[in-house]
């Protein structure tokens, strides 16, 4: 079925996602937390051992399986492509600076909308910087950025990265070689066959889509053209319906157990990095992860870089931490780290650079 040909049915890919989304959280993923590329993809880098962070160590199926999905449905559809070449350590350097933006505000934009569907006040203040992010993006697009053109590769490059996401589930189901978190975010998730197939199953409904967060937005800013957004919108009613049903919209600020601060400055510039970096990459975090399944090597590149940030992020210090209350209630306000202040601003600074310096438009 294509989705892309009508808002009715690209909003019903969104809901489709929303359903899912609603079945993960339903079945033991993290509270407000249902599905999130960025958070996932550290858990999984915690997993590889990446990093120590013992509490976010998990090989997450939904990962896995939104690349594979990716793969296995742009296959059958005759839209699989491989293709590399394009700017591939900018877009390395470009997953590192949405990784690191993402953990400053605790979520990529999928899981913003999430947390927004959830009541959460702090999505929706993120959602400013998100959106200027993008829109500064689209400045350097206008200005002549560009990654250069990809070329045509053969068909085994572009499989490379689904084909390493099977081996890492393999390691996971078949072996004790992957860290597994016993406390904390990590130890929570649906049974692994619930989260696979939920993750192939949204891989493809992204990419018959083309559900793209950042994308959604650029093409609001700069052609007045909703049809992507209408993909976002069905996800959210779903899983605002689904809070609402299941006691778990909760309006506010301060709410322990969701992973959220109310640092509100880097609320913005986290997400602000993201959008930022997202348009100048061609796609958010989801958005790779789909064309690196459909046979971009360059976005297998990018979500490479995500991995490299996870690790960084949690290794030194730079992921915030989120308001929580302890076994007598006290609560205690999360807050960005001192370490992924400075380093969201570095983030900023080579976004700048790599947009409005690095790459400059040719002139005769």
């Amino acid at each position: 079925m294509n989705f892309s040909d009508s808002k009715k049915k690209l909003a019903l890919a969104g809901a489709l996602c929303g359903v899912i989304a609603a079945v993960l959280a339903y079945f033991g993923n993290p509270a407000n937390m249902a599905i999130c590329v960025a958070c996932f993809i550290r858990d999984t880098a915690g997993a590889l051992k990446m990093h120590q962070a013992a509490v976010v160590q998990y090989a997450r199926p939904e990962i896995i399986g939104i690349v594979v999905g990716a793969f296995v449905i742009s296959a059958a559809t005759k839209e699989y492509r491989s293709t590399a070449g394009s700017s591939p350590m900018t877009r390395f350097v470009l997953g590192i600076a949405i990784m690191i933006g993402s953990l400053v505000f605790l979520g990529c934009p999928l899981r913003m909308v999430l947390r927004m569907s959830a009541g959460d006040l702090n999505a929706y203040v993120a959602l400013i910087g998100f959106i200027l992010g993008i829109a500064t993006g689209i400045v350097a697009l206008k200005k002549g950025f560009s990654l250069g053109r990809a070329h045509e590769t053969n068909k085994m490059s572009g499989a490379v990265l689904p084909v390493l996401m099977v081996g890492i589930l393999i390691l996971a189901v078949g072996t004790t070689l992957l860290a597994s978190s016993t406390e904390g975010p990590g130890s929570k998730h649906a049974p692994i066959v619930i989260a696979l197939i939920g993750g192939l199953l949204f891989g493809a409904f992204a990419q018959k889509s083309r559900m793209c967060f950042a994308g959604s937005i650029r093409d609001v800013i700069l052609m007045k053209n909703f049809d992507l957004l209408s993909v976002i919108g069905g996800l959210f009613v779903v899983m605002l319906i689904y809070n609402i049903a299941t006691g778990n919209f909760i309006l506010g600020f301060d709410t322990p157990g969701i992973i959220a601060h109310s640092d509100h400055l880097w609320n913005i510039l986290g997400m602000y990095t993201v959008g930022f970096a997202a348009t100048l990459a061609g796609g958010c975090p989801l958005r790779q992860l789909v064309l690196a399944g459909q046979g971009s090597s360059d976005a297998g590149m990018t979500v490479i870089g995500m991995f490299v940030g996870a690790a960084l992020c949690h290794n030194l210090g730079l992921a915030s931490s989120g308001t929580a209350a302890d076994a007598e209630g006290v609560i205690t306000a999360g807050a960005a780290t001192p370490a992924g202040k400075v380093a969201c601003i570095i983030c900023i600074v080579v976004l700048f650079i790599i947009a409005f310096v690095g790459n400059k438009r040719k002139t005769a």
